[in-house]
């Protein structure tokens, strides 16, 4: 260092005459604070004036991206638009269901799974697309136009999402599996399957929100307004479930601009 720099650039770890016992080792976990801050100076001092990263470019390829919206949601259909009564409700009953989730994780983690079910790779989109939706909704075939008897065929209408499934999901799962279905349906129709792991999902999904289940929530609600607001024949039910989805994302994990107004 420059002569006179000490002077600007104090010691962070100051360390003045002290008495260091004289068989002081900085190589042993040290015994004193005067010790360990003298170790400390000590690694500081071996320390390269520069440092130069190693970076393998190939993993700079991929480049997460964060893209998150201010815009807000489209106004629910005339008549439509849920109580403030109503939301809190829905609030409270999903805070609920959290809070048993959270106690009761352990448990159903350690449940066995049927012989039947087998959990897609966390990187396997296509593979969870079929999973919680079923092949027929994947696929977008008619249910109605086939006679076969669907029985409890899960490969077929997709497996519910139990607790012993949901249960087993790390949050890196949760946020992937969301980003999926969220993804599927920026382009197909809502359905009572998609409905219901949605709801799941978000119930799994943990707070303070990372950046990116941040932005993946609001562009679910936004894109449930957007379709609550096509729907032509105003199917209630249909309506109420996207209402719901609007509703936890707004109140619930604090999208205050995306929530409806009280009706």
């Amino acid at each position: 260092m420059e002569p006179g720099m000490e002077e600007l650039m104090p010691q962070l770890l100051p360390v003045g005459d002290c008495d260091l016992a004289e068989d002081f080792d900085p190589t042993m976990p040290p015994r004193t604070p005067q010790e360990y801050l003298k170790r400390v100076q000590i690694e500081a001092a071996r320390c390269p004036d520069v440092v130069v990263a190693q970076i393998d470019p190939r993993k700079l390829k991929k480049k997460p991206t964060v893209n998150i919206s201010i815009s807000g949601c489209q106004p629910a259909p005339e008549g439509y638009s849920p109580s403030l009564k109503w939301q809190q409700q829905q609030v409270a009953n999903f805070s609920a269901v959290r809070q048993s989730l959270n106690k009761n994780r352990n448990h159903w983690r350690s449940q066995h799974l049927d012989s039947n079910v087998t959990m897609p790779k966390s990187e396997d989109e296509e593979g969870w697309k079929k999973f919680c939706l079923g092949e027929r909704v994947y696929s977008e075939i008619d249910v109605l136009s086939d006679n076969e008897n669907l029985g409890i065929d899960y490969m077929k209408v997709g497996f519910p999402p139990l607790l012993s499934i949901v249960s087993r999901m790390t949050q890196a799962t949760v946020t992937s599996v969301l980003e999926y279905l969220i993804s599927w349906f920026g382009e197909k129709k809502f359905t009572p399957e998609l409905g219901r792991w949605l709801y799941a999902l978000l119930a799994c999904l943990e707070k303070p929100l990372l950046p990116e289940a941040h932005s993946l929530i609001r562009q679910l609600a936004r894109r449930c307004s957007q379709v609550r607001a096509l729907e032509e024949n105003k199917n209630e039910e249909q309506i109420s479930a996207l209402n719901l989805i609007i509703c936890l994302v707004s109140r619930y994990f604090d999208q205050r601009d995306l929530a409806d107004e009280p009706s």
